[in-house]
């Protein structure tokens, strides 16, 4: 009997081993992934930030047709071009959203989940610094358009409404998902992406930005989550937290009462 007993306790432990491996190949895998991401995205801003210095002829006859083609539209479409201000300037405007961001942060605070609020606070003002710096060194001019229907101060590339959405509806998800029951977390991923999308192609519409420098905003502020993230999940794994996929949320934790560290795994 204690012989089986035994057996029974070795090949639970050799189960449990088996286990505790194949988590660490898979949260290693979400970590190369994340740093993956972060180079692909930065890698290829780098190339379409050197197409737009080059003045690359298909992406200039693309940028430049866009900007036409939508201004000619918001030019004859009133309505249309009210509620484009309104979504641009109002609802996905880059103070508005920094705004629900640093809300965000101090629940976090409050909630005493401080390297969460220290991973977005420090998304949201890397993103920032990162998109002011590079329109900095780029100095591209805005679209230059008669009879324009919007104005906005500063340099071009890339566009900081579209790496602040970026980098802001980020932040929001993979903070809140975990609190958001499953189908309600699709759903609001969904508004997520239709957001940033919205505001690149708002951007462009009003005529304050070409194609291109909504593009690099993207790319620029998907590689600024990507870094952090993968900075984030780096420290999950050496403090042993629960493994869970990315999409679930960075820290599940937050919807206990008061988060605390797993069990560390060896």
């Amino acid at each position: 009997m204690r012989h089986l007993t035994a057996l029974r306790n070795l090949r639970d432990r050799r189960e449990r081993r088996e286990r505790r491996r194949q988590a660490d190949r898979r949260y290693g895998a979400r970590l190369l992934g994340a740093a993956g991401v972060a180079a692909v995205a930065a890698v290829a801003f780098g190339l379409l930030l050197t197409l737009v210095e080059g003045q690359w002829r298909p992406l200039a006859r693309l940028d430049a047709s866009a900007a036409r083609d939508l201004h000619r539209y918001a030019l004859g479409h009133r309505e249309w071009t009210a509620a484009l201000h309104l979504l641009s300037d109002r609802i996905w405007d880059p103070v508005t959203l920094r705004a629900a961001v640093a809300v965000l942060t101090g629940w976090l605070l409050y909630r005493r989940a401080w390297r969460l609020a220290a991973w977005a606070a420090v998304t949201a003002v890397a993103g920032g610094l990162i998109g002011l710096l590079a329109k900095t060194v780029v100095e591209r001019a805005r679209p230059a358009l008669n009879d324009p229907v919007a104005h906005a101060p500063g340099y071009s590339f890339p566009s900081g409404h579209a790496m602040t959405a970026t980098t802001s509806f980020a932040v929001l998800m993979l903070v809140l998902a975990p609190l958001l029951p499953r189908a309600w977390r699709i759903a609001c991923w969904c508004v997520a992406v239709f957001s940033v999308l919205g505001v690149g192609f708002t951007r462009v519409a009003l005529g304050v930005h070409w194609f291109s420098d909504v593009l690099g905003g993207w790319l620029l502020g998907l590689a600024v989550v990507a870094l952090t993230t993968w900075a984030f999940e780096a420290w999950r794994a050496d403090a042993g937290r629960r493994r869970t996929p990315v999409s679930r949320g960075l820290e599940p934790e937050l919807t206990e009462a008061t988060p605390e560290p797993g069990p560390r795994v060896r």
